[in-house]
């Protein structure tokens, strides 16, 4: 069914709900509206701030979708935007209702980090996963074992019981690939990840045959980068994040031990879909993918 349209052209504010998932994305989305609407006034980020009781900063972070909207500063805002009909303000109230609501995560608050927090919500809206790895596995792909496996050697001083919900939670992440309208995952992984045998040859073979199974998925593909390719100069992971809203430009996540690096300049953007691009060229080809893990397994004895 297509978007409703507003008298401007652009898709409602309603259907921008129906297309994204998880508050995160709607938190967005909803900034780059009300960023619009400053914008088009030529009202200054201060201007707005005063608006609201507060400062440029705030605006900044509300119109970037690091916060959520509170009733009363989205209430000044559309007045000092002149968005004055009832219908077009109720469909901001009722889109900032739902990006405040809790995600999914929100279980896990007693082991999520607040930097990893928002690749969750990033991960769930995703129609487009595109990943690389040079260490492990990617979450989104390790077994239960695997996972306590490389967890415990990321927090070595943790209580088991952490470590423990640590992996519950990469567990549930999985479930994004069971849903009806999956994203698409398309991961590279460098060979050395395949031949450190995390957790030991039982726990890595368990792990090799559970990617056997996965990449036969209409919406998982794995490609092996060799040890001679050279784009892997990379050097670190990288995950790129496309998302079907208009409204929701691509990302790139970084991250490492104990923080992460959102990009989402289209110039930092494109640098790194360049790599990819050039790691998807150079490593084996998704056709290549399960005789080469094959043929690792054999390896194992």
């Amino acid at each position: 069914m297509p978007a409703m349209m507003q008298p401007s052209g652009e898709p409602s504010l309603r259907s921008a709900q129906e297309q994204s998932n998880g508050p995160t994305a709607l938190r967005i989305i909803l900034g780059v509206k009300l960023r619009r609407l400053r914008q088009s006034l030529d009202i200054s980020r201060e201007a707005a701030g005063r608006a609201i009781r507060g400062s440029h900063a705030k605006i900044t972070r509300l119109e970037r979708g690091q916060v959520g909207a509170k009733e009363r500063d989205l209430r000044d805002l559309l007045t000092l935007y002149g968005v004055h009909g009832t219908d077009e303000r109720e469909e901001f109230f009722d889109l900032a209702r739902q990006a405040n609501s809790p995600g999914w995560w929100c279980q896990y608050s007693d082991v999520l980090e607040d930097w990893f927090e928002l690749h969750l919500g990033l991960e769930d809206a995703a129609s487009l996963i595109r990943t690389y790895e040079v260490q492990f596995l990617p979450g989104l792909l390790q077994t239960e074992d695997y996972a306590f496996a490389v967890s415990r050697l990321g927090y070595p001083t943790t209580e088991p019981r952490k470590v423990a919900r640590i992996v519950e939670l990469r567990m549930a992440r999985q479930k994004l690939l069971e849903r009806a309208d999956p994203p698409r995952l398309w991961a590279i992984v460098d060979e050395a990840v395949l031949r450190r045998p995390f957790g030991g040859p039982e726990v890595m073979r368990e792990q090799l045959e559970h990617l056997l199974k996965v990449i036969k998925l209409p919406h998982v593909t794995l490609q092996v980068a060799p040890f001679e390719v050279t784009a892997a100069a990379a050097g670190t992971p990288v995950t790129l994040l496309r998302f079907a809203d208009p409204d929701l430009g691509d990302k790139v996540y970084l991250e490492h031990l104990t923080n992460a690096v959102y990009l989402d300049k289209p110039s930092e953007v494109d640098q790194y879909t360049l790599i990819m691009d050039r790691l998807c060229a150079e490593a084996r080809q998704p056709a290549e993918t399960a005789a080469f893990i094959e043929g690792i397994l054999d390896g194992l004895g």
